[in-house]
């Protein structure tokens, strides 16, 4: 619920990542507080939306879900472009998707909007015990390219919400306070479209 006299920012925001990282489950667990074991891969994208309300403002996600399968890579800038913020996922347990998470920062360095907030999240914490990556790996790499780091866990819901309030506070900082609604993406609200899906 947004506060009264509260500044709404509304923000888009993709999740990127190698397949079987975690990226829909993390999103499920934000969005619906749900998990599923078996989580179908997603094809192309999946799109949710949350409201996050903190005491600097309110903060409305359109959240793009992209698909890891390396054939969806090229649809990846579609979902990105005009994104105000980042989440890269690999899984502690497997150190190809962190290589494959380095790839994907490079490339939003190289082509996403330079004042997009990123995230580097560790997922999938509750496979401590088979861990291939450690926790200063992503540490030391988020620092030296400008991000927050966070290890999270879809499963135990670990440090899910924190992710995505960090996230929504950095906006709030980003975008200092207007007395209108703050639109990060680049069309015009959704209620906008619906209202005028058919005219020409």
């Amino acid at each position: 619920m947004a506060r009264p006299g509260n500044k709404i920012i509304q923000a888009k925001l993709v999740l990127l990542g190698d397949m079987g990282t975690g990226k829909t489950s993390l999103v499920l667990r934000f969005v619906k507080g749900q998990f599923f074991d078996h989580q179908e891969p997603t094809i192309g994208a999946a799109f949710f939306t949350q409201i996050l309300s903190l005491t600097e403002a309110t903060v409305k996600f359109d959240i793009w879900d992209t698909a890891g399968q390396e054939r969806y890579h090229s649809l990846a800038p579609m979902y990105y472009r005009g994104a105000a913020a980042a989440v890269i996922v690999y899984d502690i347990s497997s150190m190809d998707t962190f290589v494959r998470a380095k790839r994907w920062v490079q490339e939003l360095q190289r082509q996403g909007n330079p004042k997009m907030v990123m995230a580097l999240v560790a997922n999938k914490l509750d496979l401590d015990s088979k861990r291939e990556v450690q926790n200063e790996d992503g540490e030391q790499f988020s620092q030296e390219n400008g991000m927050f780091f966070m290890e999270t866990s879809a499963k135990t819901a670990q440090n899910i919400n924190e992710l995505f309030y960090e996230i929504a506070k950095r906006l709030a900082k980003a975008y200092p306070s207007k007395s209108t609604g703050v639109n990060l993406n680049d069309e015009t609200e959704s209620r906008t479209r619906n209202l005028f899906c058919c005219s020409g």
